[in-house]
């Protein structure tokens, strides 16, 4: 069996000579995890100077918009709930407060590992237990599975997002021109290779799913070059360990009877048309947007002028890296952070920031 590292220099040298008589491509993946694993082991430098490697928005905190976020600040600091969250959005920053905060000054948050923990919580206390439901596809059934056994006094604060029509999104945008793309693989194994194929059909960009290896990440784009050379566009399946062409289809099944669809905002992207995930109707009782509806009737959304310099937003969309920015390890710090991509462990900024390599 080749050596691991024997491989990755043989698939980057395959790179290399495919690259040779091509102009400039530009393949941005998907995927926080992707970022990681590109960033950790240095692959841009492995690359060709004519291939570029962009990030998009791939890590489920950063595409949060503020205005989530405030309004989650209003409901705690006017209800006496448990508000339960997952640990790096704990840490997103509006106007100099986070949920962190809000702990610090006695409400009561608590940090969750899975959102069945916060049914647990809820069926053994008497308050309003309110959870952040945050992330795709990818945890998007659990929190319907969830929802269809909470109790009644446990609802969520729904920021789920379908990933896939953002794909749409981005490329109707225009901003960046996007040769290929490095689709995500936590949101594949749900949606399968076939949720892919109308954007092939309707846009000609090729698609492979990668897993999170480097030589993951390195065959992915070889075969998105391959294919771009060929000129026949086509969605490979790197990631067939994991990732069926149906996905999980009872997976599928749980979100479907509980999500709705809704045009939703996106940070960095506005109003993604179909991407928002509320909860049906018949699950009002659930909806914290519903069972709050009172509170959230006097909401009037602020900005925050230290996000001003924050562009956060133009490197969720690839058109440009963290060290862009001008607030990039300076006033924006893992430790004092500015925008929610220097918070989120899939965050690019907190990726280039942690690994300190900038290829």
């Amino acid at each position: 069996m080749m050596a691991r590292k024997d491989l990755i220099k043989k698939i980057s040298e395959k790179i290399g000579k495919e690259m040779q008589e091509m102009g400039e491509l530009r393949i941005m993946h998907l995927c926080g995890t992707h970022e990681d694993t590109v960033t950790r082991y240095s692959i841009r430098s492995l690359l060709p100077d004519n291939l570029k490697l962009l990030s998009g928005p791939g890590c489920p905190v950063c595409i949060i918009p503020d205005i989530d976020l405030q309004k989650v600040f209003y409901l705690i600091e006017r209800e006496k709930i448990i508000f339960t969250t997952f640990g790096d959005m704990a840490r997103v920053p509006f106007k100099g407060k986070s949920l962190f905060y809000y702990r610090s000054k006695g409400h009561d948050i608590r940090i969750v590992y899975s959102i069945f923990d916060a049914v647990r919580i809820a069926k053994e206390s008497e308050k309003m237990v309110v959870h952040f439901g945050i992330g795709f596809e990818t945890t998007m059934p659990s929190t319907a599975l969830a929802v269809l056994d909470a109790p009644e006094n446990f609802c969520v604060f729904s920021s789920h997002r379908f990933f896939i029509p953002a794909m749409e999104h981005l490329l109707s945008l225009g901003d960046v021109r996007i040769d290929g793309f490095i689709n995500p693989g936590h949101v594949s194994t749900i949606t399968g290779v076939r949720a892919y194929q109308e954007i092939l059909e309707r846009y000609g960009v090729p698609q492979a799913i990668a897993g999170f290896e480097p030589e993951d990440v390195l065959i992915a784009t070889l075969g998105l070059i391959e294919s771009i050379k060929s000129g026949k566009a086509e969605i490979i399946n790197e990631y067939i360990r994991a990732v069926k062409y149906e996905g999980n289809v009872k997976a599928q099944e749980v979100m479907d009877e509980v999500f709705d669809i809704e045009d939703w905002e996106w940070r960095g992207l506005g109003v993604v048309p179909s991407s928002g995930a509320p909860l049906k109707s018949k699950y009002s009782d659930f909806d914290a947007f519903r069972v709050f509806e009172d509170v959230f009737s006097d909401f009037i959304p602020e900005e925050d002028a230290r996000k001003k310099a924050c562009r956060c937003g133009d490197v969720l969309r690839g058109i440009i890296t963290p060290t862009d920015c001008p607030l990039f390890n300076k006033s924006c710090t893992p430790k004092d952070p500015i925008g929610p991509c220097m918070v989120s462990f899939e965050g690019t900024c907190n990726i280039w920031a942690k690994y300190g390599a900038y290829f």
